[in-house]
């Protein structure tokens, strides 16, 4: 199941970069997470990284606030800031803690090489380019992670991971995703015009998203290694 999130932006990255981005929601770490198949130490060393990976995404979405003027950008940005924190972080807190690791020990993991490979492109992404550039390096989480929700909800009810699962297809998080492609739509309009394929932008940006997507993936196969 996909969907655009309200972003034809979005919708036409995705196309420019198919496979990288079917390689990333179909991996075989999400299809054994939907099935139940996944060994819990790999389940597990995700969180833990992802906990990591998340505090930096926050820092992202932080800058990204801080290279618009514009305060309906901030107000966007700033809402995702808050999802992460007070939303999505608490799903690891609270998976790790029943399995003995307090936020502590979560905070002082230390960062795998894939954690470490994708934060760090995504905040250079921010550093280096503009706003444009930042988003296009975070939405392939944000969406990829809604898309994912969707494709696995209701694949095992109940099962091992259905926690995790519900927390990305609950309509909170899918709102999340139409958010952040209303403010990727409106950041792109101002720069690549009616016909974003046809900017000169065009192949960098298609080329930025897709190597965000090959990052993602690498993520999951660090976590499936793990198992």
């Amino acid at each position: 199941m996909t969907d655009t999130y309200g972003s034809p932006l979005f919708a036409a990255l995705r196309e420019a970069r198919a496979a990288e981005w079917e390689a990333y929601v179909a991996h075989d770490f999400v299809t054994r997470l939907g099935d139940g198949t996944l060994p819990r130490e790999a389940f597990l060393t995700y969180l833990r990284q992802d906990y990591l990976f998340l505090v930096h995404f926050a820092r992202a979405w932080a800058l990204a606030a801080a290279k618009t003027d514009r305060i309906e950008e901030m107000r966007a940005c700033a809402g995702t800031l808050h999802a992460l924190i007070g939303e999505e972080m608490k799903l690891h807190i609270a998976i790790c803690a029943r399995e003995g690791i307090d936020e502590a020990a979560l905070a002082a993991e230390p960062e795998a090489p894939e954690t470490l490979a994708y934060t760090r492109y995504v905040i250079d992404a921010g550093l280096s380019g503009d706003l444009l550039d930042l988003l296009v390096a975070l939405i392939p989480c944000v969406m990829g992670y809604g898309e994912i929700g969707r494709r696995l909800e209701g694949a095992a009810p109940g099962g091992l991971y259905a926690e995790w699962i519900g927390t990305y297809a609950d309509p909170g998080y899918q709102q999340v995703c139409r958010e952040v492609g209303a403010l990727l739509e409106g950041v792109a309009a101002r720069r690549l015009g009616p016909d974003p394929a046809a900017s000169p932008r065009w192949p960098e940006l298609a080329a930025g998203f897709g190597t965000a997507c090959r990052l993602e993936a690498d993520f999951w196969g660090m976590g499936l290694a793990a198992g």
